[in-house]
């Protein structure tokens, strides 16, 4: 993977990162074909992060990360889940064609809904029953829940892998694809059976 994208760091990183490290950990993690749509990755501070409430993004062939890193591991999360975000355009329709993720994404959605409104949090049921990113939904799942408490909720009733899951569908791909390649793929077989098929399928996938 190295050898064929052009790293370029814009802005200084904020923290000490062995880059080398990083890019050798993912070339030996991702297949080279699921790497196939990225030319480049720019490192830096990007006015775009500020107005999308973000810190990494996938454009035009690019990934574009912020230079404000943890630590490696941190670095290599943020590619791996911008690859994912990659993929969606060329394999959109082995993902998302017949539903099942979908399916599965907003039967999950609502049994959080479920929980939520059991413990009184007030959730509209409008903002869950819809795939895509809203950010009322996301400013709720923040701010009115807050993610500490989701991501019990979520390990704590094997519903998503993580809280961030659960702000859309692309989201729920974008972070199961993370926990294929860095975690613990009979846990995601286990509570998400038709994104893990579709992982599976991207994995073998041949031209």
């Amino acid at each position: 993977m190295s050898e064929n994208i052009n790293l370029y760091i814009k802005d200084p990183l904020t923290r000490e990162v062995d880059v080398r490290n990083v890019m050798d950990k993912i070339s030996n993690t991702i297949p080279s074909h699921l790497i196939s749509e990225i030319d480049s990755i720019f490192v830096g501070i990007f006015d775009e992060f500020e107005e999308m409430e973000t810190n990494a993004m996938f454009k035009d062939g690019a990934i574009y990360l912020s230079n404000d890193q943890d630590d490696e591991q941190d670095m290599i999360d943020d590619i791996i889940h911008e690859v994912a975000h990659s993929l969606e355009s060329p394999f959109g329709y082995l993902i998302y064609g017949n539903g099942k993720v979908e399916q599965e994404f907003l039967m999950k959605r609502m049994q959080l809904y479920e929980i939520l409104k059991n413990e009184e949090l007030k959730p509209k049921k409008k903002l869950f029953i819809n795939p895509e990113y809203t950010k009322k939904l996301d400013a709720y799942l923040y701010k009115q829940v807050g993610y500490d408490r989701l991501n019990f909720i979520c390990s704590s009733y094997g519903i998503f892998t993580s809280a961030y899951c659960a702000t859309s569908l692309r989201e729920y791909f974008a972070n199961g694809f993370e926990f294929y390649f860095l975690d613990d793929r009979e846990h995601l077989a286990k509570i998400c059976p038709q994104l893990y098929r579709k992982l599976e399928e991207l994995h073998e996938y041949e031209d």
